[in-house]
Parts: C-alpha cells; sequence; structure tokens
C-alpha cells in the first residue's frame, strides 16, 4: 500500500500536529477457533481514540492495516470507509482542538509473526495467540498512529474462547465473559501486546524494600504450550528474573514502573524476545526439549535480562524516532551482560559477549550498508533492517567502552537522572549525552562523534622494539581504519603482555592501560619489560577494535594458542583471528587447523560452539573449492575423536556429537550417525534424545540416506511443532531436483507457509553439499526477489532475500549477476536493495578468502 511506509518526515509532521490522551481497544478473538476451511481468518477490532490537535482544521491520518473497515466516526460525525481508508491509513478532515476517533474493523490473524499471529499446534490441534509489533504492526491489530513519540495510556478488552485465558500489559480479569485490562502507562503502540490461548501459566511474586521504606511487590508469571509444559523450567526463569530486578532497582534508583511482569513463551517467533511492558514474549525454543549445554541457558538468561532493562531504556523511556534506536537497544545489550555476569551464576557473560556478540558487530560494520550506531533511518523499512549488528551488539561494545572511558559510577548516575528527567518521555542522542557530561565532566560531544556518529571498525597492531638486553625498548600501538570509514577514534585500551610459565601455560606477566589515539600510540608503561611471546591489544576487551597480531604474537598462537590460560584472553584471540580469516589475511585451512589442535582444550562452552560455527564457515565460503573435501574428511575426523574423547555425558560431549553431525558426509561418517539413532553405535555417556535423533537425521537426509519414510516415521515419533520444523527442513535437504523445486516453489511461489516453516524450508534448500542442485535457482533469485518484496510481508521479504541468495555458487559470474542486477535495479526499494549489497559483500569476501586459501597451499 502506498501509504505503509510511514517516513520520518510524516511522522514528525503528525507529532508536531497531535498528542494522544488515551486508547481503548476491543478485540473479539473467538473467531480464532472453529472450522472454517480455507476461508481468511479475521477479527473484529474496535478502536477509540482520544486527541488533540495543535491546529484546528487541519488535516492527519491514522494508521490501520485491515482487509476492511466496518466503520468510521470522528467527532460523532460517521465517516465512508470506502473515501477514507486505503488499506493502510485512515485520511482525518477539519481535526478540532480535542477529538475523537472511533474505527471498527476486521483485523486479520497472521501466519508470519508480524501482528496477530495464530497458531494451530499439531500435537492437540489448540489455538494460540500473541502479538508482535516492532516496529510498527499494532496498526496490524488496532487503529492508532504507529510511531514512538505519540505515547498515551491504553485500554483492552478482549472476548476469547470460554476455556482461553487472555493477558495484556496491565492486570486483567473476566468479567460477564470479557477480559478487561488495567489501563497501562503513556507508553508507545509497538510495545502493547496480547497473548491469548490455553497457555499453561505459572506464577511467582517478587518482593522488595525500597530505599524509601516502602514495599514493592511485583506479580510474576510465566508461560508456554501446554505441549511444552513438562520441558518448562520456570523455576529458573524466575530466579533469573528476580536476580535481574534486584540488580535493576540497585542500581537504577526507579523501581519498576509497570505493575506485572508476565513472560511468554511462543510458538513461530521471529525474534529472540520483546520487551512489551508487563507481557515480555520470548520464542519458545528458549524452552529446552532435549539436553542443551550451559551456553543455552546462558543465552537465555541474557535475554531475559536483555529485555528486563527495556523497561527502564526502552519502555520508561523512549526514542523519539528509530533514528535512536540505539538508546534502546545498545543499553539493553550491554545491560544484559553487564546485569548477567554480576547478579546471576553465569559469570563468565563478558567471555560470551567478546567471541560471540562482537563478532556479529565485526561483521555488520565492514558491509557497505555499516551505518553509525545513531543512524539515518528515513522510513519504516531501514528501521526494520537496523536490528541489527551495529544498533545491537556494537553499541553494546560501545557503551562497554564509554563505562572504562568515564567510570563504572558515573555512567550509572547519569542513567538515574535520565529515567527520573524522562520518565515516559521520549528523548533523543543528546538527552542522554547531557546527563553523562554532568556525572563525567567528559567531553560527551566529542566522544559521540567519534563512537556514535562515525560508522567502520578500527583494528589494532601492537609493535614491539627490544633493547640490546631483550627488554622492551619501545611498545606502540598502530590503529588503522578502512579508506571507506578512515575515522580514527580515541580507545582505552588494555595492552597484555604473556609468555611461558614453568607449566608451559601462557600468562599474563604486565598489562598496562593507555589511551590510543590516532595512528600510532606509544605505551611507556611496558618499557623496559621483559619480551613478550605474546602480545594482546585489548586485553580485558575494553573498546570495540579488531585485534592484530605482530609477527612473534602470531607465530605464538599457531604453536599453542590452547595454552593460553584465561579464558576471556583465549576468546579474544580465537576471535582476532577469525577476523583474519574473513578479510584474507589467513587461510581458512590455517584456521581450520587452529580449531583442529586446539578446540578440543576448549573450557567456555559458548566459545567452543562459537568455534565450530566458524570452522564450518571457513569450510564453506573461504576455503579453496579444490581443498573443501580433504578439509571436510579433516573436520569430521577431528569432531568424531573429540567426541569419543569427551568426558561421557557432558556439555562438551554433546557439542562434539551436535558439531560431527554438522560435519559428517563420508559413508563411514553416516554410518555412525545411523548406528548412534538404531543404538547399535555408542559413544559412553551419549544420550541421543528427539533433538540429537533430529540433528543426526538432517545429514542423513541431505546425503540421501534418509528419505521421506524415514523422516515421516520420526515425525510420528514427535509428532510435534518442534518436529514438524525439523522434518520440513530435512525434507528441503534431500538431494533431489524434484526436492527443491518443490522447496523453492513452496517459499517463493506460495504464501501458504507460516514464518517457522519458510524459515525451515529454505534452510534446507541451500545445503554446501548440493551447490550443482541449487545452481539452476541463482538466475531464477534475481528474476522474483522484487516481486517477493512487493508481495509479501517484510519478515518473509527478508527471509527470502537473505536466505535464498545464491551465496553457494561462489563464482565471479554470480558477483557479476548481483552487479546487474543493481545496476538495473536502481529504483527498488532501498530495503531491499540493502539486502543484495549486504549478500553481494559477503560473497566479494568469501571470493577473497579463497584466493588467500589457495595461495597457501604447500
Amino acid at each position: 500500500m502506498p501509504g505503509e511506509n510511514l517516513s520520518r518526515d510524516e511522522a514528525q509532521e503528525r507529532a508536531a500536529l497531535l498528542s494522544v490522551d488515551g486508547y481503548e481497544v476491543s478485540l473479539d478473538l473467538r473467531s480464532a477457533v472453529g472450522d472454517r476451511g480455507d476461508e481468511p481468518r479475521t477479527f473484529r477490532s474496535v478502536t477509540t481514540i482520544r486527541f488533540r490537535c495543535a491546529d484546528p482544521g487541519a488535516t492527519s491520518f491514522a494508521d490501520l492495516i485491515a482487509p476492511s473497515v466496518t466503520s468510521v466516526s470522528l467527532n460523532g460525525k460517521d465517516l465512508d470507509p470506502r473515501a477514507v481508508f486505503d488499506g493502510s491509513r485512515i485520511v482525518l478532515e477539519d481535526l478540532a482542538a480535542e477529538n475523537e476517533l472511533v474505527v471498527d474493523a476486521q483485523c486479520a490473524y497472521s501466519r508470519t509473526g508480524e501482528g496477530m499471529h495464530r497458531f494451530v499446534d499439531p500435537e492437540d490441534g489448540e489455538v494460540y495467540l500473541y502479538t508482535q509489533y516492532e516496529p510498527a504492526d499494532s496498526r496490524r491489530v488496532f487503529a492508532n498512529f504507529e510511531q514512538p513519540d505519540l505515547k498515551a495510556p491504553f485500554r483492552f478488552e478482549v472476548r476469547a474462547p470460554e476455556d482461553w485465558v487472555v493477558w495484556s500489559n496491565g492486570a486483567g480479569e473476566r468479567t460477564d465473559g470479557v477480559w478487561r485490562f488495567a489501563e497501562t502507562k503513556p507508553i508507545s503502540t509497538y510495545i502493547t501486546a496480547v497473548v491469548a490461548g490455553p497457555y499453561h501459566y505459572v506464577t511467582d511474586s517478587y518482593e522488595r524494600v525500597l530505599g524509601d521504606g516502602t514495599r514493592l511487590e511485583i506479580p510474576l508469571g510465566a508461560m508456554c504450550r501446554k505441549g511444552l509444559a513438562p520441558y518448562f523450567d520456570s523455576d529458573d526463569v524466575f530466579e533469573i528474573t528476580k536476580q535481574g530486578l534486584d540488580f535493576f532497582h540497585d542500581h537504577f534508583d526507579y523501581p519498576y514502573p509497570f505493575g506485572k511482569y508476565d513472560q511468554a513463551f511462543v510458538p513461530e517467533y521471529n525474534l529472540g524476545a520483546m520487551e512489551n511492558p508487563g507481557l515480555v514474549t520470548f520464542r519458545e525454543e528458549f524452552i529446552f526439549r532435549g539436553k542443551v549445554t550451559r551456553a543455552s541457558y546462558e543465552r537465555r538468561a541474557n535475554v531475559i535480562l536483555h529485555e528486563m532493562a527495556h523497561m527502564w531504556f526502552g519502555d520508561l523511556v523512549t526514542m523519539v524516532w528509530w533514528d535512536d534506536l540505539w538508546l534502546k537497544e545498545s543499553f539493553a545489550d550491554f545491560m544484559g551482560s553487564f546485569s548477567m555476569v554480576e547478579a546471576t551464576r553465569f559469570t563468565n557473560g563478558w567471555v560470551t559477549f567478546a567471541n560471540n556478540r562482537k563478532s556479529w558487530a565485526y561483521r555488520a560494520d565492514q558491509l557497505p550498508s555499516t551505518h553509525p550506531v545513531t543512524a539515518d533511518i528515513r522510513d519504516l523499512e531501514d528501521a526494520k533492517l537496523n536490528f541489527d549488528g551495529i544498533t545491537y551488539a556494537k553499541g553494546a561494545s560501545v557503551l562497554k567502552q564509554l563505562v572504562a572511558y568515564v567510570g563504572r559510577e558515573a555512567f550509572l548516575e547519569g542513567a538515574r537522572r535520565y529515567f527520573k528527567r524522562n520518565a515516559y518521555g521520549n528523548t533523543r542522542l543528546g538527552d542522554l549525552l547531557s546527563v553523562l557530561e554532568e556525572t563525567s565532566g567528559r567531553d560527551m560531544p566529542a566522544w559521540s562523534r567519534a563512537w556514535l556518529e562515525t560508522a567502520g571498525v578500527n583494528s589494532l597492531t601492537p609493535q614491539v622494539l627490544l633493547d640490546a638486553e631483550g627488554r622492551i625498548d619501545e611498545l606502540a600501538v598502530v590503529q588503522e581504519a578502512a579508506e571507506s570509514h578512515p575515522e580514527l577514534r580515541p580507545h582505552r585500551v588494555a595492552i597484555g603482555l604473556y609468555r611461558r610459565g614453568g607449566d608451559g601455560a601462557l600468562e599474563r606477566y604486565a598489562r598496562a592501560e593507555a589511551d590510543v589515539v590516532g595512528a600510532r600510540t606509544v605505551v611507556a608503561e611496558l618499557a623496559g619489560a621483559e619480551a613478550p611471546e605474546l602480545v594482546l591489544v585489548n586485553d580485558d576487551d575494553l573498546t570495540y577494535c579488531k585485534i592484530r597480531f605482530d609477527a612473534g604474537s602470531l607465530d605464538t598462537l599457531r604453536a599453542g594458542l590452547g595454552d593460553i590460560s584465561d579464558p576471556l584472553a583465549r576468546a579474544l584471540c580465537w576471535s582476532a583471528l577469525w577476523n583474519l580469516t574473513r578479510d584474507a589475511l589467513l587461510p581458512a585451512r590455517d584456521f581450520v587447523d587452529l580449531v583442529l589442535r586446539f578446540a578440543g582444550r576448549e573450557t567456555d562452552i559458548g566459545v567452543l560452539q562459537m568455534l565450530h560455527a566458524w570452522a564450518n564457515s571457513a569450510l564453506t565460503f573461504y576455503a579453496a573449492p579444490e581443498w573443501r573435501e580433504a578439509g571436510g574428511r579433516l573436520l569430521a575426523e577431528g569432531a568424531l575423536r573429540e567426541l569419543r574423547a569427551a568426558e561421557p555425558g557432558s556439555q562438551h560431549q554433546l557439542t562434539w556429537a551436535r558439531f560431527f553431525a554438522a560435519v559428517a558426509s563420508s559413508e563411514a561418517d553416516l554410518g555412525v550417525l545411523q548406528g548412534l539413532l538404531a543404538g547399535t553405535e555408542k559413544v559412553d555417556g551419549l544420550e541421543v534424545d528427539q533433538e540429537l535423533r533430529w540433528a543426526f537425521l538432517e545429514p542423513l537426509a541431505t546425503y540421501g540416506v534418509a528419505g521421506e519414510g524415514i523422516l515421516a516415521a520420526e515425525l510420528a515419533r514427535d509428532d510435534t511443532a518442534s518436529g514438524k520444523r525439523h522434518q520440513v527442513r530435512c525434507l528441503a535437504a534431500r538431494p533431489s531436483a524434484a526436492v527443491k523445486a518443490q522447496a523453492w516453489a513452496s517459499v517463493v511461489e506460495s504464501d501458504v507457509l507460516s514464518n517457522a516453516l519458510v524459515e525451515a524450508t529454505i534452510a534446507g534448500f541451500a545445503r554446501p553439499s548440493q551447490r550443482e542442485l541449487a545452481a539452476p535457482y541463482a538466475e531464477r533469485y534475481f528474476e522474483v526477489i522484487e516481486r517477493v518484496w512487493a508481495e509479501r510481508s517484510i519478515q518473509i521479504g527478508m527471509d527470502v532475500v537473505r536466505g535464498l541468495f545464491p551465496s553457494l555458487q561462489d563464482s565471479p559470474a554470480t558477483l557479476d549477476a548481483t552487479d546487474a542486477w543493481l545496476a538495473a535495479h536502481e529504483g527498488a526499494a532501498p530495503a531491499l536493495r540493502r539486502l543484495v549489497v549486504e549478500a553481494r559483500d559477503d560473497l566479494a569476501r568469501a571470493l577473497r578468502a579463497q584466493a588467500c586459501d589457495a595461495g597457501g597451499e604447500g
């Protein structure tokens, strides 16, 4: 629709004209159940909006995406829906100083995870609903002014089937067959929420005596589908929740402002989670059906705390427009790790942050589409794509650097003042900088210009000169930047010197902190120190940069990376080596060799899982094509060796089992997997539960060993929503031209599949061992993507454009085809072009890395 993609200019004009006093939203969700065949399902949505207009007589508009509108009334006057509603906007003419708009519409249930998502559980036929709006999908559920700076109180009432329970942001109760919910504080449209269905629901409570002596009590709730109830470890969810609430109350000096605190784990969710105040929604994969490692529990804890931080950063105080999305996401990403390390059992969370989250940021910051942390967001499509590694992980990394720059207490005091001054309001960059300048005395505008308002990542390399006695004569840090983003930033870094002790471990024996400014900075404090075997710039991970090594340090890592005793230092070295591989400065086979020699000694399970993912990517994208087969054999042999050597029943054993399945390809490898499934092959202590069975079946399907019948039998064994997703992925992975044609058609030519099954089909379609089968679809991809983008929801469009890009056809011809499409489609939607440009850059990077790897033979 022409007006569906709201621009920043339109939002600014509307915010200058209108202010909203309140919403009353009435939804009738009884149509969600019952047999209606193929008829499109809709529900009734009646919205009353009371708002003021600064220029009486002016014209504006309300937002609504709905199949039909029954009636529109403005200030008691009935308007013709056909005249004022175009499918995405309701024109409002001749506004009064004070206005009341009533819209009665038929809104559509979603299959794409946007708006009011409807899910039918294949296990028992039960229907579950939930909403997901960010950045602008509440207009798919009720009429509103869909922009973050037009905040208002909301009152919801919901009619639902008799056996359902309904939740919203405020506390609710059912009277006369209607669920009515307490009015919210002033909040933005995108964080309102409704969850409805026969959910399994568990309760608890949090109590605390505040500094003024008053008692704060927060009702806690957690819910999931009934089919997942046997696996729901709500006690652990509540434990992390209470620890987080303690931490934020200790440090923010602003009580949790939204009454109750429910957490809903919902099916077919597109995101990790969403910070709806009083009703946080999570993807249900955070409820673990099988054995998982500590890293999975850590990831869940981090997400719980990330969303909780949003109650203050984002919900209480909200950005004016999506340019300042970082004001909530960067802070939540940082505070998630900060609180997790200090308040929960996951005290090594900064290791995960350095190794996992920052790798996401480094990739995003080297794409042609990189942008400053505070971005230029022209419209809603731009906003959707900016939920990326820059806004989240780079922003969080920059805040970690900020804490080192201004000091911990100045940072937290700035946050406290920010909340109190801007509660229930909207802010821009300058509002936060001003309080931080007050509390720290630092020049925050200068810091912001360097870190928040410029793009790109710097690299820091040590230079070591020794004197005649073998001591450091001079140690300097050289800073470089890409030509496209030449900003050299001020970095507060720690430089660590390492050498072997008597037990052979590489230990830090000297450390200095320094402000690295400009192209070269001498670290005078380390002059005179004994010669190091390893120099680690950015030790302790204080700043955001790519670490480089001098030649001697790189030789040390090649010989003994596994000997570094400190887990964070080791993780930083692994991350740096991966960046060298991606930058075509280290042959991919050398990185694979390092993983084979040293990953078995990795103690941090999250780092080990990351190493497995990187090694697989190195083989798939960065290794020279002629070495892939040999490299694959080496990885499979190494994985099986480590699997058999791992402690029985340990999380390392489980991790190596999953990695072995990911790289298995030979007849012997596949035979081991078949034996583990059948019980004829044993690995002491390895429990092959249902989730691991699917992990083993996937390569068997990929190489044609497990056909449709075997997969159908496995689905009968696991006839659940999770089982269906696994089966769909495995079916699409089979090595057949007919299978690929069917998978392509089901995603590209049809909109029957839900978002979760689209994702599963795409994952099965693109298999590294099936490059020839996928080759015919490279040309078709460029023929269909503009149509797909125009016809499908933005979420499905993103999944198709990203997931089906012919990255496995890694040749200059594919690069040329991509360039030809971009040249011929300069007028295509900017968000679509951005996705194609990013995929093109990944392909060009892969070709450079392959050339490096081929040159490294011998």
